[in-house]
């Protein structure tokens, strides 16, 4: 696999990390805190994370990217006013 692609590869799996975190902060916002609800939304999105991560062969070292693509979509997704 030449580099491009390789990075091709990592740019989609942050968007996806970024968009399934919108997704759940967003969610996340209208549990209670502390409640399993609001737990599972913070934890749920991890296995699909990383079975993207695996299915595509990419590197552990890219972990820390996708943990602040993670972050980042919790937190804009508790800001996001629909």
């Amino acid at each position: 696999m030449d580099l491009t692609t390789k990075v091709a590869i990592i740019i989609g799996i942050f968007l996806l990390t970024l968009a399934l975190n919108l997704f759940f902060g967003r969610l996340r916002i209208k549990t209670r805190k502390f409640s399993l609800k609001w737990f599972l939304c913070i934890h749920l999105p991890i296995p699909f994370i990383f079975l993207a991560r695996i299915s595509a062969h990419v590197s552990a070292w890219f972990i820390p990217l996708f943990v602040v693509a993670a972050l980042a979509g919790q937190i804009l997704g508790g800001r996001i006013e629909i």
